[in-house]
C-alpha cells in the first residue's frame, strides 16, 4: 500500500511541478466566484454553467500544457505564433460575424473571437523583439516594436472594435516600458492620440460607438435608450451596499435591468448580489494574480521572460480597470469582458493559456544572476 501511495504521489509531483500553487489558487478562486455569479444571473442556467465550467477545464488545460514548455523554447517558437494568431485576425475580416461589426469566426462546432488570441501573442513577440535590444531600446529597436503592435492592432481597429484594439495594444505598450521606453514617448503618443480624435469622430467611429461617448459624458440625456445600460448598472452597484443583497437576490439581473448581465456587465451583478465586501475580495484576487506575475517578472534573468510576464500582468490590471470603470460609469461603455468573471470561452481560454506561460517561467527556474 505505501508503495503505491508512494508512487501515486511521485506521479502527481511529475505531472503538477510546473504548476504555480499561489497564482493557480488565485485563479480557481476568480473561476469559482464566476460560476457563483454566472448562476445567478443566468437564472440558475445549469446549461450555461456548465459550458463556462468546461471552458474552463479547457484553458487549465492548455495552462498545464504551456506550463510545461521550458520558456527557451517557448521565445523560439514565438514569431510562429505570432503569425498565426495574424492570419484568424485577417480572415475575420472577410468572414467574421458579430451585432456592430466583425468580431467572430464561426468554425461550425464553435465561435472563436481572433484578438482574445492575440492578447497573449503581441506581448510575447514583443518582448522576443525587445529582449534582443539594449535598454533602453534605440528608435530602429522602437519603430520594430511599434509595428509588432500597430499591425495587429490596426486589424483589430478594422473590425471595427475599439475597446479590444486597446487591450490588444495594452500588452505590447507595457513591454516597451518594461524594456525602458522613457515616459515622454508614451506622453507623445497621448498627444498624437488626442489631436487625431477629431478625425477619429468624423471619420472613423461607427453611430453606435459614438452614442457611447455621448452617453458616458450625459447618460441621463436618454435614460430609457442609450443611457439605459450604465444607468441600471449603476442602480445595482449602489443597491448591493456593504453585504449585497444575497446570492440569487439581485433584482436588477433578475429581471433583465441589467444589460449583458452574464458577460459586459457581470461585475454589477456581483456588486448587487455581494455587496462591497464581494468586490474588495475579487479585487484582491486580480491584485494578488498582478502582483505575483510582477514578482514572477523579477525573478526572471533573461529580458524575454521578464518583458512577458511583466506586460501580461500589467495587461491583466488594465482589463479589469476598463470594466470596472465601464459598469461604473467612468469610462465609456466599450464591450470588455471582467477577466474570468464574464461568460466567454475564447478570452478565458487565451487568459489561462498566458497564465501557464507565467507558470513556465517560474517553472524554468531562471533567476537573475
Amino acid at each position: 500500500m505505501k508503495v503505491i501511495l508512494r508512487w501515486l504521489l511521485d506521479l502527481w509531483l511529475r505531472f503538477t511541478r510546473t504548476l504555480d500553487w499561489p497564482l493557480l489558487a488565485a485563479l480557481v478562486a476568480l473561476m469559482g466566484i464566476g460560476l457563483a455569479v454566472l448562476h445567478s444571473a443566468s437564472g440558475k442556467n445549469m446549461a450555461m454553467v456548465g459550458s463556462q465550467a468546461g471552458r474552463y477545464a479547457v484553458g487549465l488545460g492548455a495552462m498545464w500544457l504551456l506550463s510545461r514548455i521550458p520558456a527557451v523554447q517557448l521565445r523560439r517558437f514565438t514569431p510562429l505564433a505570432y503569425a498565426a494568431s495574424l492570419l484568424p485576425l485577417i480572415a475575420v475580416l472577410f468572414l467574421g460575424t458579430g451585432r456592430s461589426g466583425q468580431h467572430w469566426l464561426n468554425l461550425g462546432v464553435f465561435y472563436v473571437q481572433p484578438a482574445e488570441l492575440m492578447k497573449l501573442s503581441l506581448p510575447m513577440m514583443a518582448a522576443w523583439w525587445l529582449g534582443q535590444q539594449p535598454t533602453p531600446p534605440r528608435l530602429g529597436a522602437i519603430a520594430v516594436a511599434a509595428a509588432i503592435i500597430g499591425l495587429p492592432t490596426g486589424l483589430v481597429l478594422l473590425q471595427p472594435d475599439l475597446g479590444t484594439a486597446v487591450l490588444v495594444a495594452s500588452g505590447g505598450a507595457f513591454a516597451l516600458y518594461l524594456a525602458g521606453l522613457s515616459w515622454w514617448w508614451f506622453v507623445g503618443g497621448a498627444a498624437v492620440a488626442a489631436v487625431g480624435a477629431p478625425a477619429a469622430w468624423f471619420w472613423y467611429l461607427q453611430p453606435y460607438q459614438k452614442d457611447r461617448i455621448l452617453t458616458f459624458l450625459d447618460p441621463e440625456s436618454d435614460p430609457l435608450g442609450t443611457g439605459w445600460n450604465i444607468i441600471q448598472s449603476r442602480i445595482a452597484i449602489g443597491s448591493g451596499g456593504l453585504t449585497g443583497q444575497g446570492w440569487g437576490d439581485g433584482s436588477q439581473s433578475h429581471l433583465n435591468y441589467v444589460p449583458e448581465h452574464t458577460t459586459d456587465f457581470v461585475f454589477a451583478v456581483l456588486s448587487e448580489e455581494f455587496g462591497w465586501l464581494g468586490v474588495v475580495v475579487v479585487l484582491a484576487l486580480y491584485l494578488f494574480v498582478i502582483g505575483r506575475c510582477l514578482w514572477i517578472a523579477s525573478q526572471a534573468r533573461d529580458g524575454f521572460s521578464r518583458l512577458l510576464v511583466g506586460s501580461l500582468g500589467l495587461a491583466m490590471s488594465v482589463y479589469v480597470v476598463v470594466n470596472g470603470g465601464m459598469i461604473s460609469g467612468l469610462l465609456p461603455v466599450v464591450g470588455v469582458p471582467m477577466p474570468l468573471l464574464s461568460f466567454g470561452g475564447t478570452a478565458a481560454v487565451s487568459l489561462l493559456a498566458g497564465f501557464g506561460v507565467v507558470m513556465a517561467v517560474q517553472a524554468s527556474g531562471l533567476r537573475r544572476r
